[in-house]
């Protein structure tokens, strides 16, 4: 799908009965929303649920969605150590995809304000430990960065182009707030982008 022309439409699951909406609508992808996941299970967004609860779900979703699943990782649940296992487990519940976020722990919704990130150098090492970690060498990675609402565009930007070079397949520059930056980033980043 990705080396496709056309745009990848992934519309937000959270369990089984979501998932098996999407492929009876005829969606060719799925994004299990760890946002959606967190408050299908009564809690909000904050990075309360341990990777082990996320995973059961995905299997759930995975099994029934009959098309690629993009899960959401989260900050990988701890430095890139954490970020190895974290990939392993993902894949063995049978995710097409997975994308890593640049937020310090614990994260917030991508929408939320008084987000904090880690340094790009650190991000970038998760990212190279999470392709090193990949068994499925077409195991997709997503970079999100969560920069704009931290230190503007142009430095989302630049955290992008680093994590590409750390082994990103594509390329999640997280919550612009106009059509205008939508614009801006995939003008500016040559790789596959993910828009949300």
């Amino acid at each position: 799908m990705l080396k496709g022309e056309g745009i990848v439409l992934a519309p937000g699951v959270y369990d089984g009965l979501s998932a098996r909406l999407v492929r009876a609508a005829g969606f060719a992808a799925a994004y299990a929303t760890g946002g959606g996941i967190a408050r299908s299970m009564g809690y909000p967004d904050l990075g309360l649920l341990a990777m082990t609860e996320v995973t059961d779900r995905l299997a759930l979703i995975v099994e029934h969605a009959g098309v690629p699943v993009i899960a959401d990782a989260d900050t990988g649940y701890g430095n890139a150590l954490n970020v190895r296992r974290t990939v392993r487990e993902f894949e063995r519940a049978g995710v097409a995809a997975l994308h890593l976020e640049d937020q310090l722990f614990p994260k917030r919704c991508g929408h939320y304000d008084d987000k904090a990130l880690i340094p790009t150098a650190e991000m970038s090492q998760k990212l190279r430990a999470a392709r090193d970690a990949a068994q499925d060498p077409d195991l997709v990675i997503i970079a999100r960065t969560d920069a704009i609402a931290v230190d503007g565009l142009d430095a989302a930007i630049e955290r992008a182009h680093a994590y590409a070079a750390a082994g990103a397949d594509v390329l999640f520059v997280e919550a612009p707030v106009d059509e205008a930056q939508v614009a801006t980033i995939a003008r500016s980043l040559p790789y596959p982008p993910l828009i949300n």
